[in-house]
Protein backbone atom coordinates (compact mmCIF):
# COMPACT_ATOMS: atom_id res chain seq x y z
CA UNK A 1 0.00 0.00 0.00
CA UNK A 2 2.57 1.99 0.83
CA UNK A 3 4.28 1.63 -2.63
CA UNK A 4 0.73 2.38 -4.10
CA UNK A 5 0.77 5.89 -2.22
CA UNK A 6 4.43 6.95 -3.52
CA UNK A 7 3.74 6.28 -6.97
CA UNK A 8 0.52 7.98 -7.16
CA UNK A 9 2.32 10.76 -5.47
CA UNK A 10 5.22 10.98 -7.83
CA UNK A 11 2.86 10.73 -10.49
CA UNK A 12 0.70 13.56 -9.35
CA UNK A 13 3.47 15.57 -8.85
CA UNK A 14 4.65 15.02 -12.82
CA UNK A 15 1.35 15.64 -13.51
CA UNK A 16 1.10 19.09 -11.64
CA UNK A 17 4.65 20.27 -13.07
CA UNK A 18 3.38 19.27 -16.52
CA UNK A 19 0.67 21.60 -15.99
CA UNK A 20 2.54 24.31 -14.89
CA UNK A 21 4.88 23.93 -18.04
CA UNK A 22 2.18 24.41 -20.01
CA UNK A 23 0.32 26.74 -18.13
CA UNK A 24 3.44 29.25 -19.09
CA UNK A 25 3.01 29.39 -22.63
CA UNK A 26 1.69 32.05 -23.74
CA UNK A 27 1.66 32.98 -27.49
CA UNK A 28 2.85 36.15 -28.84
CA UNK A 29 1.57 38.13 -31.83
CA UNK A 30 -1.16 36.06 -32.75
CA UNK A 31 -3.41 37.35 -35.42
CA UNK A 32 -6.76 36.48 -36.55
CA UNK A 33 -9.30 36.79 -39.72
CA UNK A 34 -12.64 37.36 -38.24
CA UNK A 35 -15.72 37.65 -40.79
CA UNK A 36 -16.87 41.03 -39.19
CA UNK A 37 -13.35 42.77 -39.04
CA UNK A 38 -11.15 41.01 -41.29
CA UNK A 39 -7.47 41.00 -39.90
CA UNK A 40 -7.25 41.37 -35.87
CA UNK A 41 -4.54 41.06 -33.32
CA UNK A 42 -5.43 39.12 -30.07
CA UNK A 43 -3.52 38.36 -27.03
CA UNK A 44 0.08 39.16 -26.03
CA UNK A 45 1.71 41.74 -28.68
CA UNK A 46 4.78 42.97 -29.53
CA UNK A 47 4.67 46.61 -30.49
CA UNK A 48 7.02 46.27 -33.48
CA UNK A 49 3.20 43.87 -34.86
CA UNK A 50 1.90 47.01 -35.19
CA UNK A 51 4.16 48.12 -38.09
CA UNK A 52 2.65 45.70 -40.16
CA UNK A 53 0.07 45.58 -42.64
CA UNK A 54 -2.53 46.61 -41.76
CA UNK A 55 -2.29 47.94 -38.27
CA UNK A 56 0.54 50.31 -39.50
CA UNK A 57 -1.80 52.32 -41.49
CA UNK A 58 -2.97 53.55 -38.51
CA UNK A 59 -0.30 53.55 -35.96
CA UNK A 60 1.91 55.00 -38.19
CA UNK A 61 0.28 58.07 -39.05
CA UNK A 62 -1.02 58.84 -35.21
CA UNK A 63 2.27 57.93 -33.53
CA UNK A 64 3.92 60.41 -36.16
CA UNK A 65 2.00 63.50 -36.05
CA UNK A 66 1.02 62.96 -32.60
CA UNK A 67 3.42 66.51 -30.88
CA UNK A 68 4.02 65.30 -27.32
CA UNK A 69 3.54 67.36 -24.14
CA UNK A 70 7.19 67.91 -23.32
CA UNK A 71 6.45 69.60 -20.15
CA UNK A 72 4.49 66.19 -19.15
CA UNK A 73 7.46 64.42 -20.62
CA UNK A 74 10.38 65.86 -18.34
CA UNK A 75 7.79 65.06 -15.21
CA UNK A 76 7.47 61.40 -16.01
CA UNK A 77 10.95 61.64 -16.21
CA UNK A 78 11.57 62.76 -13.07
CA UNK A 79 9.07 60.54 -11.24
CA UNK A 80 11.29 57.58 -12.90
CA UNK A 81 8.40 56.14 -15.21
CA UNK A 82 10.61 53.51 -16.18
CA UNK A 83 10.27 51.85 -12.81
CA UNK A 84 6.71 51.51 -13.26
CA UNK A 85 5.03 48.31 -14.96
CA UNK A 86 2.30 48.85 -17.89
CA UNK A 87 -0.18 46.80 -18.83
CA UNK A 88 -1.88 47.86 -21.96
CA UNK A 89 -5.22 46.48 -23.06
CA UNK A 90 -6.00 47.43 -26.65
CA UNK A 91 -8.34 46.60 -29.99
CA UNK A 92 -7.00 46.85 -32.96
CA UNK A 93 -10.65 47.15 -34.70
CA UNK A 94 -11.27 50.45 -31.73
CA UNK A 95 -11.05 53.69 -32.83
CA UNK A 96 -9.78 54.82 -29.10
CA UNK A 97 -6.97 52.39 -29.34
CA UNK A 98 -6.27 53.61 -32.97
CA UNK A 99 -5.77 56.75 -31.66
CA UNK A 100 -4.24 56.38 -28.05
CA UNK A 101 -2.38 53.27 -28.22
CA UNK A 102 0.26 54.81 -30.91
CA UNK A 103 0.38 58.02 -28.90
CA UNK A 104 1.43 55.86 -25.38
CA UNK A 105 4.17 54.01 -27.56
CA UNK A 106 5.27 57.31 -29.14
CA UNK A 107 5.67 58.36 -24.95
CA UNK A 108 7.02 55.81 -24.21
CA UNK A 109 9.85 55.80 -27.27
CA UNK A 110 10.76 59.32 -25.97
CA UNK A 111 11.54 58.13 -22.26
CA UNK A 112 13.50 54.85 -23.77
CA UNK A 113 10.73 53.08 -21.32
CA UNK A 114 12.33 49.30 -21.10
CA UNK A 115 10.31 46.97 -23.56
CA UNK A 116 10.48 44.03 -20.40
CA UNK A 117 7.79 46.22 -18.63
CA UNK A 118 5.67 46.91 -21.13
CA UNK A 119 2.93 44.03 -21.51
CA UNK A 120 -0.08 45.09 -24.58
CA UNK A 121 -3.00 42.26 -24.86
CA UNK A 122 -5.17 42.89 -27.43
CA UNK A 123 -8.58 42.01 -27.28
CA UNK A 124 -11.41 41.31 -29.56
CA UNK A 125 -14.69 43.00 -29.58
CA UNK A 126 -16.49 41.47 -27.03
CA UNK A 127 -13.38 42.64 -24.78
CA UNK A 128 -11.75 39.12 -24.20
CA UNK A 129 -8.34 37.91 -24.73
CA UNK A 130 -7.27 34.11 -24.87
CA UNK A 131 -5.51 34.17 -21.70
CA UNK A 132 -8.28 35.96 -19.88
CA UNK A 133 -6.34 38.71 -18.22
CA UNK A 134 -9.06 41.02 -19.06
CA UNK A 135 -10.92 39.68 -16.33
CA UNK A 136 -7.73 39.20 -13.32
CA UNK A 137 -7.53 43.28 -14.11
CA UNK A 138 -11.58 43.98 -14.89
CA UNK A 139 -11.13 45.84 -18.04
CA UNK A 140 -14.90 46.95 -19.42
CA UNK A 141 -13.44 49.54 -21.98
CA UNK A 142 -10.45 49.58 -24.58
CA UNK A 143 -7.75 50.95 -24.36
CA UNK A 144 -7.10 50.47 -20.54
CA UNK A 145 -3.26 51.37 -20.11
CA UNK A 146 -2.26 50.15 -16.35
CA UNK A 147 0.17 51.60 -14.46
CA UNK A 148 1.91 48.92 -11.92
CA UNK A 149 4.35 48.79 -9.10
CA UNK A 150 6.45 45.65 -7.89
CA UNK A 151 3.07 44.19 -9.04
CA UNK A 152 0.43 46.74 -7.12
CA UNK A 153 -2.32 49.15 -9.49
CA UNK A 154 -1.47 52.41 -8.97
CA UNK A 155 -3.53 54.02 -11.21
CA UNK A 156 -5.58 53.44 -14.85
CA UNK A 157 -6.60 55.34 -17.90
CA UNK A 158 -9.60 54.21 -19.30
CA UNK A 159 -10.91 54.57 -22.80
CA UNK A 160 -9.48 58.00 -22.94
CA UNK A 161 -7.08 60.28 -20.70
CA UNK A 162 -9.41 62.62 -18.78
CA UNK A 163 -6.86 65.39 -19.54
CA UNK A 164 -6.82 64.86 -23.06
CA UNK A 165 -3.35 64.10 -22.76
CA UNK A 166 -2.03 60.27 -21.88
CA UNK A 167 1.33 62.06 -21.02
CA UNK A 168 -0.60 63.87 -18.12
CA UNK A 169 -2.59 61.58 -16.76
CA UNK A 170 0.25 59.33 -16.59
CA UNK A 171 1.84 62.14 -14.63
CA UNK A 172 -1.40 62.08 -12.23
CA UNK A 173 -1.15 58.47 -11.66
CA UNK A 174 2.14 58.91 -10.41
CA UNK A 175 1.63 61.90 -8.39
CA UNK A 176 -0.46 59.06 -6.23
CA UNK A 177 1.69 56.61 -5.77
CA UNK A 178 2.82 57.51 -2.91
CA UNK A 179 5.46 54.51 -2.20
CA UNK A 180 2.75 52.39 -0.33
CA UNK A 181 3.55 49.18 -1.26
CA UNK A 182 7.36 49.96 0.01
CA UNK A 183 5.65 50.63 2.94
CA UNK A 184 3.21 47.61 2.71
CA UNK A 185 6.38 45.19 2.19
CA UNK A 186 8.49 46.48 5.07
CA UNK A 187 6.18 47.60 7.49
CA UNK A 188 7.53 51.28 7.06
Amino acid sequence: MKKFITKMVAVSGIMLAAQQFNAQKVVVNREVDTQNDGKMLLGNQLKEQFLKAPYADWYVKEHDEYALDQKAISELKKAKMNTYSLIVFMGTWCEDSHRDFPRLMKILEELKYPDNKLTIIAVNRKKESPTGDEVQYNVQKVPTIIVEKYGKEIGRIIEMPTTGYIERDLVEILKKDDGSVIKEIFGK
